[in-house]
């Protein structure tokens, strides 16, 4: 058993050591064959690539100063419904800080005109480019205004129209009556109502509203509202009243 165990173990040396030797070269000239087509093509692949990003794409820089843009200044410029209407010049002064030319920070003074156009709306944005802080290492920084729109005694501005509400005695809503309604900008109009004011009762002034953007020249409506004013009345006059106002239901 000992005999036939070294003889079938110096055979399967044998016939290991023989499929090594043969299968070695023939390996090792595969993996060599393979490695350098597999080299070849990856270094031809990536001069290809290199050749066609070099073509394709060009550098390009956003901002080759290195500086960047600080946020704008924002500050709210309060316009009346006049202005609005009409169109006005508003100067505004601001305070700055500036860079001198030895790189010094001071403070200064800037007075802005913002050219306020007929029809503008609140939330309508005014930007001065480079008007604002100066700050080493950075853009001078923009200032914009806001327009906001102050409240009015008399008038609402609904889109390019105005609302306004007119309070008359019952005796006038009831008979009829001439009446004077103030106009945006300072004027007023006689208004002749010989109908019975009753609630919900409206009327319309064609082009009496605000100044119509796109529409160069033109303006909207003001609308008017009527809030009927109740006397105070004895007992004796509602009694009189009364019967008023049934007699032509009898």
């Amino acid at each position: 058993m000992s005999g036939r165990s070294s003889v079938d173990g110096v055979l399967l040396s044998r016939s290991a050591s023989r499929s090594q030797t043969a299968a070695a070269p023939s390996l090792s000239k595969i993996i060599s064959r393979r490695n350098s087509v597999d080299g070849a093509s990856a270094a031809a692949s990536l001069s290809r690539m290199a050749s066609g990003k070099k073509c394709s794409t060009p550098i390009m820089y956003s901002n080759s100063s290195g500086l960047i843009k600080p946020p704008s200044i924002e500050q709210q410029l309060e316009c009346s419904l006049e202005e609005l209407c009409f169109g006005s010049i508003k100067k505004i002064k601001i305070i700055r800080d500036a860079i001198t030319d030895d790189g010094q920070i001071i403070e200064e003074d800037e007075v802005l005109t913002v050219k306020v156009k007929p029809g503008w709306t609140k939330g309508t944005r005014i930007t001065f480019e480079g008007m604002g802080n100066e700050t080493p290492g950075t853009y001078p920084a923009d200032v914009t205004f806001i327009v906001a729109e102050k409240r009015h005694p008399l008038f609402i501005r609904e889109g390019d129209d105005l609302q306004l509400t007119v309070e008359i005695p019952l005796v006038k809503a009831l008979t009829g009556c001439n009446i004077s309604v103030p106009l945006l900008g300072g004027q007023e109009k006689n208004l002749t109502i010989d109908e019975i004011i009753h609630p919900g009762y409206e009327k319309i002034l064609q082009g009496q509203g605000m100044a119509m953007p796109k529409e160069s020249g033109k303006r909207g409506n003001l609308l008017i509202k009527f809030l009927v004013k109740f006397p105070e009345l004895t007992n004796q006059q509602r009694f009189d009243v009364v019967n008023i106002l049934t007699m032509d239901n009898c």
